[in-house]
């Protein structure tokens, strides 16, 4: 029986040979089904090749996913704020990875409409008043679904959960900001509690966007202790298993935050 050998050459994630060695392939001629030590060398060669790959294209891709969930979260905390100019080289620094998976987070970003051009720069992007009409019209019908599909299919578990975060934002309502953090996991516990994976995803779009808004509607005086009475409404619609009311109460919270945020941009804009 004739032997081919074929020496395959691995390199490491840096494209270095030494580490990760060779992979040595045996090749038999004849029937494959007859000879059990084709079987196995074809097996350990696929381990090898899955060992080596897994090593450099694993890393590659932990680095992008981390680049940019964290210049995503900055973004989305008001670390950067609309307008504010991204430098790859500031930004690796600040969250201590290489410029490689920042200039690739960084047009993954643009992709999405989080980033805009300005000349050669990268700004955070920002809405325009029709823009911020349309995610709100989205957000209220996207947001209202959710609110009906949890008063649906929401565990006993769920509805504590949202319960107690109720009661624990009501401590917040003296600091805008982190009142504000609050509300997006309070929304994104319902979006959760839908049970329904395909809404959820497009719901985190939306809420994305939201984060190209300078300022939070929470802001306004008074609006922090009535949307946590609105909050309060949602819950109970939803554990009361009211679909249409809990559907209502959130598309009318949604609606509500809508004016008060026209309100404050009317406002800023007479001292522009």
């Amino acid at each position: 029986m004739r032997r081919v050998e074929r020496i395959i050459k691995v390199k490491d994630p840096r494209g270095h040979i030494g580490k990760m060695g060779f992979c040595h392939v045996l090749r038999l001629a004849g029937n494959p089904k007859r000879d059990n030590r084709l079987i196995k060398i074809q097996a350990a060669h696929r381990l090898c090749l899955r060992r080596a790959e897994g090593s450099g294209m694993n890393q590659t891709r932990t680095g992008q996913t981390d680049a940019y969930s964290l210049i995503l979260e900055a973004i989305d905390i008001g670390v950067f704020k609309p307008g504010d100019r991204l430098v790859e080289s500031d930004l690796a620094d600040r969250f201590g990875v290489s410029r490689t998976p920042i200039r690739e987070a960084l047009q993954r970003l643009e992709t999405q409409n989080l980033l805009a051009r300005d000349g050669r720069s990268l700004i955070v992007a920002s809405l325009s008043h029709n823009q911020m009409s349309e995610l709100y019209v989205v957000r209220s019908e996207l947001e209202g679904l959710a609110a009906r599909l949890a008063a649906q299919h929401a565990s006993a578990e769920e509805i504590l959960v949202l319960r107690e975060m109720v009661e624990a934002d009501r401590k917040l309502t003296d600091d805008p900001a982190a009142l504000s953090r609050a509300n997006r996991r309070f929304h994104k516990q319902i979006h959760l509690a839908s049970h329904n994976r395909f809404l959820v995803r497009q719901l985190d779009l939306v809420h994305r966007s939201m984060a190209l808004m300078a300022t939070t509607s929470l802001a306004a005086e008074g609006r922090g202790e009535v949307a946590m009475e609105e909050h309060h409404s949602i819950v109970e619609a939803i554990a009361k298993g009211d679909q249409e009311a809990a559907g209502k109460a959130l598309r009318d919270h949604i609606s509500v935050a809508f004016v008060t945020r026209l309100k404050l941009d009317s406002v800023s804009s007479e001292f522009e």
